[in-house]
């Protein structure tokens, strides 16, 4: 059996948001009781990571340090068309991921006690993000 869903999440820009809440919702409807949970997201400057849920701080330092890996307006980007965010984002996009695998058990995602699966937009204005979610069973 296949099942797929899709919904939009709109951000604040730049920032971690977390789906988990929606993505077990979506697996428990679904019926799949055993299998897959594949999450994509259909964007090129913002991204889909598993981490810590426990402590703001990581998803600030994250983006701390994303911030000083790629910089916005950074000189060398010649990609400048949706401003001086607009490459830094896709590039932080590709150095992150915009698809996640979780094993699903007992018709819930089997994450593990302090992860949990989050939007990281990369865009410093907000934008409204299609999350596909496909459950295999």
């Amino acid at each position: 059996m296949v099942v797929q869903h899709s919904f939009i999440v709109t951000t604040g820009g730049r920032g971690s948001l977390e789906i988990t809440g929606r993505i077990n919702s979506i697996v428990a409807e679904s019926g799949v009781r055993t299998g897959l949970c594949h999450v994509f997201i259909q964007h090129t400057s913002a991204s889909l990571i598993i981490s810590e849920n426990a402590d703001p701080d990581v998803h600030t330092d994250l983006e701390t340090f994303m911030t000083r890996l790629v910089p916005d307006g950074y000189p060398v980007f010649r990609h400048t068309a949706e401003g001086v965010d607009d490459m830094a984002a896709h590039v932080r996009s590709v150095l992150t991921q915009t698809e996640l695998s979780v094993p699903v058990a007992q018709g819930q995602c089997r994450l593990g006690t302090w992860q949990g699966i989050y939007l990281w937009e990369h865009r410093a204005v907000s934008h409204a993000r299609t999350i596909i979610v496909t459950l295999f069973s």
